[in-house]
């Protein structure tokens, strides 16, 4: 066990951020959902293998309160009530410096760092949204309009400057993409998912610049013993780039394709046939909390490095 983590003066405070770290991942996409006991074993695995014995004792005596902070928060990110993420920044902020202290959690610092953003955004869109009129019980507030959603992530991302590590890995992601017969533009999904970072994990199991999990890896056959195919820039690309074609020809559309991406395409197919619609924003309100603000965002992260709209990529065919 690591001893490294004696040092922190509040043990008990690990934890709940140690619970957080497993939770805090977005919808877990290509329809690998985790049950309730997966995720509270993960917690439990990860801080046998992080904590000394001292700090484990310590602990014991917390579980059912971690568990139920663990149940609040996943309930927070697989719902589909958006603004409740904004309430999540703060453990997060307080989770970082903790990953970003000892190798072994890095990956998952990098993951979080590039989600920041989701909760300043919820942050934003509870503040723009219109109350409902007075009423002598009033109801919550409803979800953000995907249109609102876009025109705040156009704002979110107005002065960000271009990632640091894009300037390298651009222009050969863009090579692999046109291989692959997809636009060169979407290369900029990767900095959604990670900010260009290959070594990004997410507490989900998704990992690399493009955030493959691991059965979508195997499907196109990435490797992931003894050595971890997602981990390389080009491979992890390449299969993400036949991952959104294969999308793109199922759904025909890039927001379904990128929100089928995110959460899943049974799950997205799913929402289409019960609403009898072939359009993301018919069924955005339902979709998971996370997608309904990705899909959004990767369309500002378009417009703002490329100055083009998901509408007007051009798709050159399977």
């Amino acid at each position: 066990m690591r001893r490294g983590y004696a040092k922190l003066r509040d043990v008990k405070s690990v934890l709940l951020i140690a619970t957080g770290l497993v939770l805090a991942s977005p919808v877990i996409a290509q329809d690998e959902l985790p049950q309730p006991n997966e995720i509270i074993q993960s917690v439990q695995e990860w801080i046998e293998d992080n904590l000394d014995e001292s700090a484990l004792e310590q602990l014991g005596v917390d579980k059912d309160r971690a568990q139920q902070f663990l149940t609040e928060l996943r309930r927070r990110f697989q719902g589909t009530y958006v603004y409740e993420l904004g309430g999540l920044k703060e453990t997060a902020m307080q989770l970082l410096p903790v990953l970003q202290e000892f190798e072994e959690t890095r990956p998952y610092a990098v993951w979080l760092r590039t989600h920041l953003d989701y909760f300043d955004v919820a942050e934003e869109l509870r503040r723009e949204a219109k109350p409902a009129p007075d009423k002598s019980q009033p109801s919550p507030l409803q979800n953000p309009s995907p249109q609102l959603q876009r025109s705040v992530w156009v704002r979110e991302l107005k002065g960000r400057s271009t990632p640091a590590l894009a300037d390298d890995c651009v222009p050969r992601l863009k090579q692999i993409f046109v291989a692959e017969k997809l636009p060169p533009e979407l290369v900029w999904v990767a900095e959604v998912e990670s900010c260009f970072n290959p070594a990004a994990r997410s507490p989900a199991g998704a990992v690399g610049m493009f955030q493959l999990m691991p059965s979508t890896a195997r499907s196109l056959r990435l490797s992931l013993e003894p050595e971890d195919e997602r981990l390389q820039t080009e491979k992890n690309a390449r299969a993400a780039a036949r991952h959104l074609r294969r999308l793109y020809s199922r759904f025909g559309d890039w927001r379904l394709s990128l929100a089928a991406y995110n959460a899943g395409e049974s799950r997205v197919e799913s929402l289409l046939q019960k609403s009898k619609t072939r359009s993301f924003d018919a069924i955005a309100g339902r979709l998971p909390a996370e997608t309904q603000m990705y899909v959004p965002k990767i369309e500002a992260t378009l417009r703002k490095r490329e100055g083009l709209a998901l509408s007007e990529l051009k798709y050159s065919g399977l």
